[in-house]
């Protein structure tokens, strides 16, 4: 099984220095590229502190810069809000920057309060049919040449500068949840990332489900690697996880807010929403966190590992951001590094 990193610039408050947050998203991916994570990701999101994201390709620029080993992959680029010619002229620069480290991720967004002001008027259910428009024309436009009539985007002729530098395509991954996006996935030779949330590991089965449904449907096609993303916790002691908790439990308010847009963003800074209220919202008490969030001792963390091993899943994307404090954040990365990582080398 090999391992991911999601690790974002974050500010829950204004008390935190931008310089101090990208010193330790850095100093985040150098512990794991030297524990051989295989890649890193970095998100799109604007006008949102707790995810400071406005371009993917310039934050792997700089982690380019700072790791010689790693993969550096965009998790995600919202489609809607691209353009073909931009995507693959920025992610065949990093390709170049990095010797032929890139993996371009794209996806439809998550968050309805921030696709109504980068694309206003489209619903988040329906931004998957960009990526199936932009997906075909940024590898034509890495080939050569190509004029592009489409739904969405309309160019004369014009290719990719540059080209990329890996002996073939650069991987793509797409962000799957919805069977369609799954179908679309294999069918067009791509990996997948899901994420099942704070859902219950039924969650995680439904879409390894989706995903062999998928392959199913599309016989003779190579099989592409299936990756769940978890936001994760490994301390020392079970009594030592209320920290973690509590942290992924306010993020979580702010994440609700943004994703079904039903509060205010004052300054970048979402506030927060009771989860309590939301209907359908139970699961968000501690016990089922606990549960199913990858949060616990080395031997705890190890045992959830192997159930997501057993059923198939390839790749396991760690996720380090969700409020936690840097400390925390480093402590528990190092941890997983060191008691969880090498047995599954």
């Amino acid at each position: 099984m090999n391992f991911h990193l999601v690790i974002n610039m974050e500010r829950m408050d204004a008390s935190s220095s931008y310089s101090e947050v990208a010193r330790h998203v850095t100093e985040m991916v150098q512990i794991a590229e030297d524990a051989g994570f295989h890649i890193v990701w970095a998100a799109e999101h604007h006008g949102i502190e707790m995810t400071i994201a406005p371009d993917a390709f310039q934050i792997l620029t700089w982690l380019a810069a700072h790791t010689s080993r790693i993969r550096l992959g965009t998790a995600v680029v919202v489609s809607p809000y691209a353009h073909p010619v931009r995507v693959a002229g920025q992610a065949a620069l990093l390709d170049v920057y990095s010797d032929g480290r890139l993996d371009l991720g794209l996806g439809s967004g998550a968050y309805q309060w921030e696709m109504d002001r980068m694309k206003p008027g489209l619903k988040q259910q329906d931004a998957h049919l960009y990526t199936q428009e932009l997906l075909p024309a940024v590898r034509a436009l890495w080939e050569g040449d190509y004029s592009h009539q489409g739904e969405y985007w309309n160019f004369s002729r014009i290719t990719s500068v540059p080209k990329p530098v890996q002996a073939s395509s650069p991987p793509v991954w797409i962000a799957a949840r919805a069977p369609v996006t799954f179908d679309f996935a294999v069918k067009n030779n791509c990996n997948i990332m899901s994420w099942a949330l704070a859902r219950p590991f039924s969650e995680v089965e439904l879409y390894k489900e989706r995903f062999e449904t998928a392959l199913k449907d599309n016989p003779g096609v190579p099989r592409p690697v299936f990756a769940t993303m978890r936001q994760t916790a490994v301390y020392n002691k079970p009594s030592d996880g209320d920290p973690y908790l509590d942290a992924f439990i306010s993020k979580t308010a702010r994440f609700e807010n943004l994703f079904k847009n039903i509060a205010d963003v004052k300054e970048g800074f979402p506030e927060q929403v009771d989860l309590e209220s939301i209907a359908g919202e139970d699961r968000f008490n501690r016990e089922e966190l606990q549960k199913n969030l990858m949060f616990g001792t080395p031997d705890e963390v190890l045992s959830k590992l192997e159930q997501y091993k057993a059923i198939g899943v390839d790749d396991f994307i760690y996720n380090a951001s969700y409020g936690l404090d840097r400390e925390r954040q480093k402590s528990s990365l190092k941890l997983f590094c060191r008691e969880v990582a090498p047995v599954f080398a």
